[in-house]
């Protein structure tokens, strides 16, 4: 039976190197597979093919979560509180300008800024708060995932498409693939019940990309989802994909249980997350870039990430409060993350949003 399912992997591996796609069934074929190591040199020679540059990417940037208050409450989050909870907060101008100003002062390109489903926060709110960093700074404002703007949608009785053509006015630049999970509605039902559901966050990406805007996309895995449920997540990207071509690049990441409603699930290992990746690489052929998720997996298995299929280190996240509300506190500047990219043989470069190189 082993060499049955032996012959069977090959010939899947074998057709995504020759840049066939694969299919759904070939795709759980692979998830399904324990053989890491396997999966793993396919997932790094497919990306030797689609980047055979000398060099890998990482950014420079910074989460900054403008509230923390928020009426979805998911289970699987540790950072949100209700109005009135214990540090509760809205972000004020001076400290978001300070942070923008630190940000630039590393040699930072981007911030990236999401926070809670706010009942008060109205659109006129964002579109000021964009206007006044663009005034004062030349940054790209990478903002507010699919959940916020869906809420704000419902808030404001408009469509999605006026609601992201009003930031996009304001000064929004590409809108960060939060929110995902796991994009299959029986798991967003379990962990986050008043979010967007699966559709309407493919909905969101559809319109920005419409627009002309351009996104990534993620997945949180390893908390209730079963091992199809991932590569159907991978499919819809995909699929959306070749629909608009608006996505820059996919990061999967782990769920942390610790300080959540989910604490009584174990945090999956590096084992799962590079299989995981690995398999995002050969299915998701459409996409460009695969970022390593080291804020979950901590520096050594990001390093090991760039050998499982990423191409990029992601950012050095000057700042981060989500993962780390859920008692996860990796930290990598930009000496360490191009310390680890040069011990595999490769160049540390800086890029932007878009993965142009950054002198």
């Amino acid at each position: 039976m082993g060499l049955v399912l032996n012959y069977t992997m090959e010939k899947i591996l074998e057709k995504a190197l020759s840049r066939r796609r694969i299919d759904f069934e070939e795709g759980v074929e692979l998830i399904r597979s324990q053989d890491l190591t396997r999966l793993g040199m396919a997932a790094n020679s497919l990306t030797d093919i689609l980047h055979p540059e000398s060099y890998r990417t990482y950014a420079v940037d910074r989460n900054i979560n403008y509230t923390n208050i928020c009426v979805a409450r998911c289970r699987f989050c540790a950072f949100s509180t209700d109005e009135d909870g214990q540090g509760a907060y809205v972000i004020s101008e001076k400290e978001l300008f300070d942070k923008i100003e630190e940000t630039l002062e590393q040699g930072g390109t981007q911030i990236l800024m999401q926070g809670g489903m706010h009942p008060r926060l109205r659109l006129n709110f964002f579109e000021q708060m964009i206007r006044s960093i663009k005034d004062r700074f030349c940054i790209h404002i990478h903002a507010f995932s699919p959940p916020e703007i869906g809420y704000l949608s419902r808030l404001e009785n408009l469509s999605v498409n006026t609601v992201i053509a009003g930031l996009r006015s304001a000064g929004l630049d590409s809108i960060p693939g939060g929110g995902a999970e796991i994009l299959v509605d029986r798991c967003r039902d379990m962990i986050s019940p008043k979010k967007c559901t699966s559709e309407e966050w493919l909905s969101v990406m559809r319109e920005a990309h419409k627009l002309g805007m351009r996104t990534t996309a993620t997945m949180m895995f390893g908390h209730i989802e079963t091992l199809e449920e991932r590569v159907i997540h991978m499919d819809r990207i995909r699929r959306l994909q070749d629909e608009t071509g608006g996505f820059t690049a996919f990061i999967p990441w782990t769920f942390q249980p610790r300080n959540t409603r989910l604490d009584y699930l174990s945090a999956v290992g590096a084992f799962e997350y590079l299989k995981t990746l690995a398999v995002s690489r050969l299915y998701l052929d459409n996409i460009p870039n695969l970022q390593a998720s080291w804020v979950t997996q901590g520096p050594k298995i990001g390093q090991l990430a760039l050998k499982f299929g990423a191409n990029d280190m992601g950012s050095t996240m000057i700042e981060e409060n989500v993962v780390r509300a859920a008692g996860v506190s990796f930290m990598m500047g930009r000496k360490e993350i191009e310390h680890l990219t040069r011990d595999l043989g490769y160049q540390a470069r800086q890029r932007d949003f878009y993965y142009r190189l950054v002198n």
